[in-house]
């Protein structure tokens, strides 16, 4: 989102800023409090996450590492990863 920094910020501070960058755009990060981190903001991480629980439930009731690849389209190695702390050796 743009804002005209006129319209937000006081005069004095538009002035000084422009000492340093006239005319061109400046990106202001948020704050680190404010900051989401990976796929937080759109759903991913949760996405991610329930997938990979019904992989490790289905993994649990017997189904078998490559049939897991197929149904998810996952290497053997991502699979392996997800469901490595359940496996019974």
């Amino acid at each position: 989102m743009y804002l005209n920094a006129e319209k937000v910020l006081p005069k004095q501070l538009v002035r000084e800023i422009q000492r340093y960058v006239d005319g061109v755009e400046v990106y202001i990060p948020k704050k680190s409090k404010t900051r989401f981190g990976w796929g937080e903001r759109n759903g991913t991480r949760k996405q991610i996450a329930k997938r990979n629980q019904q992989i490790v439930a289905a993994f649990l009731r017997g189904e078998s590492i490559p049939s897991l690849m197929d149904k998810y389209h996952l290497s053997y190695d991502s699979i392996r990863k997800i469901v490595s702390p359940y496996r019974k050796e």
